[in-house]
């Protein structure tokens, strides 16, 4: 039989600025399982930490700011297969906010 309502598809909502950073600094992170002493891109992640606590200030959101400041901390410290666990999943957090926020349930 037909369904007259057919399921709804999840949707990723739309990148903002702040979806942006969030995804590039997921990548970045994903990249130091396979070069984990890569200092360009610590640097990189401690910008990118930066860039996504201003936005998020701006925005309102008090969870992601305190987030980035764990991160930059796991970011600067000697690199190991823990530190980068963490800032994998840390920027999965971060996602998971944002997409939260976009999609109306924060």
């Amino acid at each position: 039989m037909n369904d007259p309502n057919p399921p709804r598809r999840a949707q990723p909502p739309l990148m903002d600025a702040l979806g942006k950073l969030c995804a590039e600094g997921k990548q970045l992170a994903d990249y130091l399982w396979q070069v984990p002493k890569d200092e360009a891109a610590r640097q990189k992640i401690v910008s990118i930490l930066d860039q996504i606590a201003a936005e998020a200030a701006k925005q309102g959101r008090k969870e992601m700011p305190r987030i980035c400041e764990e991160l930059k901390t796991a970011a600067k410290a000697s690199a190991s297969p823990q530190q980068v666990d963490l800032l994998v999943s840390g920027f999965d957090r971060l996602m998971s906010l944002w997409q939260a926020a976009k999609s109306g349930l924060l």
